[in-house]
Formats: C-alpha cells, structure tokens, sequence
C-alpha cells in the first residue's frame, strides 16, 4: 500500500477533525471550550475578550519560581482558613471569556461563596486572582484586568517581575483602585481579612519574611472574626 494511499485511510472522518487552538483565534467560548478539551494536559491557552492566547514556554526566572512563591504565599492562608479553596493554572468560566490565572482564592460556595462550581470548573469571579506578569505584562493590566473588573474579581494581584514590583487592586464599585500599603510596607486584602503580603519580601524571595508576615496576619484577629462568619454562613447553606 502507498504512503499515501495509507494516510487517506488513516485521516479523520470530514467534520471530525478539531482544529488546534492557535493565539490570535477568534472564537465563542463553545468552541474554545470544543478544542481545548482536545488539548494535551500541558497545554495552555486562554480565551479573552474573544481572543485566544497560547502560553509560550517559562523560565525559572521570570515566571516559574515567582508563580511558585506566590501559590506558597496563598497555600499557607488557605491551610489556616478553613472555607477558603485556592486553585493554580485554573480556568474560570465568563461569559465569552476563559481566563486560566496564575493563582486564585474562592470562598467555597457551601460556605457562603458567590461562585459556583460548575462541571467542575469556577463560574463567577473569585475573592482574587494572582498573575505573574513576565511577557504577559501588557494584557495582564490591559484586556485580562479589564475582564477580571468586568466579571467582578475582588482583588487583583499583578506581580511585574521585570518592574520588581507588585500590583494589587480591589474592586470599589465597578472600577479596580490599587490597595494602599500600610506604614510598615505590607497589603493588607481588604476582602480575605488576614492576608497580609510583604511584597518587597516575596519579589526578592524572602519566603521566611513572607511567611512571617502572612502568619501574623493568620493571627490578627480579624481573620478569627472572617472564620467565625464562613462557619455560620456553612450552617445556613448546609441543610
């Protein structure tokens, strides 16, 4: 049998093909939904404002050891926060928009959060999402802010790695303001009580100043207030 005789017979039926996910498609999210699921599990890829965005390959210095912080960061108030789930490289469901970002903390919808988890994917906005910003700094604080303001993301982390810098905005009304520092140089989320962020410590990989900061915020007493209300509002959800 020729070569080519063979890769006829070997070719998918018409129709069944599903064309490879590439940046710069345009699609519904149906049909980004269609061909990603077509994906390998590696892959990455995006769909904002309509708009596909294909991960390009990461370094250790500009994009792996920073993501690898911060979800450290994040992890240590989720283990001490009980109601609190943390999700890293997780799609989120908007409405022709598929944003994957780098970190994000949810309340759980059984205690009293506003998302819900749909097929198992996030639908709605979480309390906040975290991005490393490398190469991806001009849509990170362009398009994907916009999106995360639209569908109503709480607070928005920006680490700009390059800049040595991290952005952090909360949602006031309908527009994103950025989250003053207190005297001493940490954030403070105005809508996670107890997480606190020393942001000069996590640029320069202080993990041990980070933890010390994000401990002491564990123990203000704020956060044994939020505990409080995520447990009664567990028991009102729950029947």
């Amino acid at each position: 049998m020729s070569t080519l005789i063979k890769r006829a017979l070997d070719a998918p039926e018409p129709g069944k093909r599903i064309p490879p996910l590439q940046s710069g498609d345009r699609l519904t999210a149906e049909e980004f939904d269609r061909r990603y699921a077509a994906t390998p599990e590696w892959f990455k890829a995006e769909l904002i404002k309509g708009v596909v965005y294909v991960a390009s390959p990461v370094t250790l210095e500009e994009h792996g050891g920073p993501h690898f912080d911060l979800i450290g960061w994040l992890a240590l108030y989720r283990v001490a926060t009980p109601g609190i789930r943390g999700g890293d490289n997780t799609t989120i469901r908007f409405p022709n928009n598929r944003p994957q970002p780098d970190a994000c903390l949810i309340i759980d919808p059984l205690f009293g959060g506003r998302v819900q988890i749909v097929d198992r994917y996030i639908v709605g906005g979480p309390e906040l999402v975290g991005e490393v910003a490398a190469t991806s700094e001009s849509y990170d604080l362009g398009d994907k802010l916009d999106v995360y303001r639209q569908f109503g993301v709480r607070e928005y982390i920006v680490w700009r790695v390059f800049d040595e810098a991290i952005d952090w905005f909360v949602l006031r009304g309908e527009q994103y303001e950025r989250l003053p520092l207190s005297p001493d140089g940490i954030y403070h989320s105005e809508i996670l009580p107890g997480l606190w962020l020393d942001p000069a410590a996590l640029i320069r990989g202080d993990m041990a100043r980070v933890s010390q900061v994000a401990q002491a915020g564990i123990a203000d007493p704020k956060h044994s207030e939020f505990i409080a209300s995520l447990q009664a509002a567990a028991a009102r959800v729950r029947p």
